[in-house]
């Protein structure tokens, strides 16, 4: 009989940690290959995780609603000719000296070549060593360097450091065992004998509800509600945006859909609605300006040859999820409808995957959807650029013709592009967005499909 390790899958690649939310086995178990074992949540989406042997759960290393790393090992189990036999249920395992995800502070959005600085993986005893956010929180405030902190012995799980141990590592540094916060203007003073001190109470900082006047109710955020709002502020505090606008006339656009639209869901069993027609715009103007399919890395621009597209999609209880198209180029209008329908319904009844949402090159988001005729879309990070459609409306607008100007009604939409400034110039930008208008505005009114 041999132990095999089930460690904490890869889910995509700006995906550092997810969080463990139901155990769905105990020790003693019996699993079979592929079977699931737990459910674990990111950022991004919730998932299962599979069993990757047949044979008998031996231990848990983690509890529920831990936050735990990227490939590490999260169970084992006993595979053999004797992992099928009933065992007893092994002796509780000591609590592990990691810290409880309640009290786990959040790490701000580092760019990418930074996250090796950050989120350190290094070989350790012959296996792979991390540390929590909290840990590498604590670290970086008192201005300890990863090799600094690599030369921590850790107490915890498999040699892991623990807030307890980089705390007495810190108070034996500096010889104290209180250190001042980089907040606490006291320590800049010339500090008095301490036997000449008068005697203070002790400052207190319980942290004084807010008091709220008037009728209101206060709704605490859903965990996906709370991640979704530190990537916004993350992104924004890491990409200086600019936002470009262009009209668009898409009568032709739209009078050919109301066309054709009935034929193609009795022909193909789909509805087909703007969205993989502003896809397919999209994508042949990428493959025009390729930087806008790019992404930064440090001082290198990493421009992304593989082109997926990202589309946001509301979910039912109001929160936002954004799937991906991979390789969007290589389907023609049929294939990105049922791409765009298929992955739309999945985001609705919670059935994505968690490479559904993951290696996005460019986001699409429909804020016309519910009314607003144009917005200015926050980037999804890693990603360089976002395009946001509006409502589709009737206006007057003047049409210049060989014979004169004349007024006529005409079906007209905003595009904007929010664009990380740091890469994309406002010539480019303004460029890209235009020759995706013009591709709707010169849409093929006697084209097949």
């Amino acid at each position: 009989m041999s132990l095999v390790d089930l460690v904490m899958p890869k889910l995509g690649e700006s995906i550092m940690e997810a969080t463990i939310l139901r155990w769905h086995k105990k020790p003693g178990d019996t699993v079979a290959e592929d079977e699931a074992v737990l459910d674990i949540a990111t950022d991004k989406v919730d998932s299962e995780v599979p069993s990757t042997a047949t044979g008998v759960l031996e231990e848990l290393l983690y509890n529920e609603n831990d936050v735990v790393a990227i490939g590490a090992v999260i169970a084992r189990i006993r595979v053999g000719a004797n992992a099928a036999i009933t065992q007893p249920a092994p002796a509780p395992a000591p609590e592990p000296e990691y810290e409880e995800a309640s009290v786990v502070e959040p790490v701000p959005y580092q760019p990418a070549d930074s996250v090796a600085a950050t989120r350190p993986l290094v070989a350790n005893g012959g296996g792979i060593r991390f540390y929590s956010p909290l840990v590498l929180n604590i670290a970086q405030q008192e201005g300890i360097s990863l090799a600094e902190l690599e030369k921590i012995a850790g107490t915890g799980q498999e040699g892991r450091v623990t807030k307890k141990d980089i705390l007495n590592y810190v108070a034996s540094r500096t010889g104290a065992a209180v250190q001042p916060t980089f907040a606490d203007t006291t320590a800049l003073r010339p500090a008095a004998p301490v036997a000449h001190q008068p005697e203070q109470a002790p400052a207190t900082t319980t942290n004084t509800p807010v008091q709220f006047n008037g009728n209101v109710e206060i709704i605490e955020m859903d965990r996906m509600r709370k991640l979704i709002a530190k990537h916004m502020v993350d992104s924004v505090h890491t990409s200086p945006h600019v936002t470009s606008f262009v009209e668009c006339d898409v009568t032709t656009m739209v009078l050919w859909r109301e066309k054709i639209k009935k034929e193609f869901e009795k022909r193909e069993g789909e509805k087909i609605t703007y969205t993989p027609i502003f896809i397919e715009a999209i994508v042949k103007c990428i493959k025009k300006y390729p930087m806008l399919s790019s992404s930064l890395d440090g001082d290198k621009i990493i421009i992304k040859k593989d082109i997926n597209i990202g589309m946001a999609a509301a979910l039912p209880n109001g929160n936002l999820i954004v799937p991906v198209i991979k390789n969007a180029d290589q389907f023609n209008l049929t294939g990105l409808t049922k791409q765009v329908n298929g992955l739309a319904n999945a985001a609705r009844s919670g059935k994505l995957r968690p490479d559904d949402t993951n290696g996005g090159t460019f986001t699409l988001t429909n804020v016309g959807t519910f009314g607003s005729i144009m917005g200015t879309p926050i980037i999804n990070q890693p990603q360089v650029a976002i395009m946001a459609v509006g409502a589709i409306k009737k206006r007057p607008v003047v049409i210049e013709t060989a014979q004169g100007d004349s007024i006529a009604i005409r079906h007209m939409m905003y595009i904007s592009m929010s664009y990380d400034h740091r890469i994309i110039d406002g010539a480019l930008g303004a460029t890209f967005l235009n020759a995706v208008a013009k591709e709707l505005e010169n849409f093929d009114s006697e084209r097949t499909i």
